[in-house]
């Protein structure tokens, strides 16, 4: 076989451009300088044949053939680490890198926690903590750039056939009001009191909003006649919004742990209906597990479990699968 036209550093150089957007912002990034950048994407472009970046806008735009070695430099990028990783487990946990993801709420307020108690029993093992969008974070254990990921929302429909989606706790979403409200002294708030509330919510188009929406929906909750009265971008705006008193709010119960102990918020439970919503796991069967991960699900992901027998026997038999500690090759 002939020389590849390519190399590693270009292929991670052609990634930081795409995802940067410009040469400079690119090299800046990589630690390099600019000319050593175009220089390398000369280069490459001389290699293949083929021009890599339309070069007439002010932002670095792929061509063609710059998407498509960018999508092959990506796969062969993810295996690179994935390889280093594999190797780092003959450590048998004394170093190597386990890289989490998560859905925004989840990754807030949840896996800090799950982290911690990692971190006490490996402490010679980094830690990376994604969070991002289920969407964006499912894409990324597809590709081997995360280790597992726990998400609550949908797993998009084009990757549930390459992705195992374990169901692993159920999350509830509480209904919160200012401890000066009139229904913070009912015992319990009737469902069409809802529809006379004000309520404080994310931007409508947000991932975590239409979850939301989704799961009051599925609980007889009419959404359209919520009255929203303010959107803001973020669930710690939207608690300090309804403790100042500006409205009422749905949020995860693992988000106001602290208010509720420290008593500036009210939650408010709503006569016969219980707001939940389903937390999954999802790994790629076909990936390399490092011992790492086999150790925070096996160690960790049971103490926060409330679907623990299915989540340990698919983790065991997943394992049976990558025990050669070669990744599986998919057809």
């Amino acid at each position: 076989m002939s020389d590849l036209p390519f190399t590693l550093d270009q292929l991670r150089i052609l990634k930081a451009i795409a995802a940067e957007g410009s040469f400079k912002r690119a090299a800046d990034s990589l630690y390099v300088s600019q000319p050593a950048v175009s220089l390398q994407v000369q280069n490459l472009e001389r290699q293949l044949d083929v021009p890599l970046f339309d070069r007439g806008g002010r932002r670095a735009q792929l061509t063609e053939a710059g998407h498509l070695l960018l999508s092959y430099g990506d796969r062969i990028l993810s295996l690179c680490e994935e390889t280093c990783r594999a190797i780092e487990d003959l450590q048998n946990l004394q170093g190597g890198t386990l890289i989490v993801g998560a859905s925004q709420t989840t990754g807030t307020y949840l896996l800090p926690r799950m982290i911690g108690i990692f971190r006490q029993n490996y402490p010679e093992v980094a830690v990376q903590l994604h969070v991002h969008s289920t969407r964006r974070t499912a894409w990324s254990v597809a590709n081997g750039q995360i280790d597992l990921a726990i998400i609550g929302g949908e797993v998009p429909p084009e990757l549930q056939d390459s992705l195992e989606v374990i169901p692993y706790a159920e999350d509830e979403l509480a209904l919160i009001l200012p401890v000066f409200h009139p229904f913070a002294r009912q015992g319990l708030v009737q469902k069409d009191d809802l529809y006379k509330l004000g309520f404080i919510s994310l931007d409508s188009q947000s991932t975590i909003r239409k979850v939301i929406d989704q799961v009051l929906t599925r609980c007889g909750i009419e959404t359209r006649r919520l009255k929203v009265e303010m959107e803001l971008n973020s669930i710690e705006a939207i608690k300090n919004a309804v403790q100042a008193g500006l409205g009422a709010a749905f949020v995860s119960i693992s988000a106001i742990e602290k208010e509720l102990q420290m008593g500036v918020l009210h939650r408010a439970r709503i006569d016969e209906v219980v707001v939940n919503r389903m937390l999954s796991v999802i790994i790629n069967p076909n990936r390399y597990r490092s011992k790492a991960a086999q150790a925070f699900i096996e160690e960790v992901l049971p103490q926060f479990a409330t679907h623990k027998p299915k989540l340990l026997e698919t983790a065991h038999e997943t394992d049976r699968r990558v025990e050669s500690h070669l990744p599986v090759e998919t057809t």
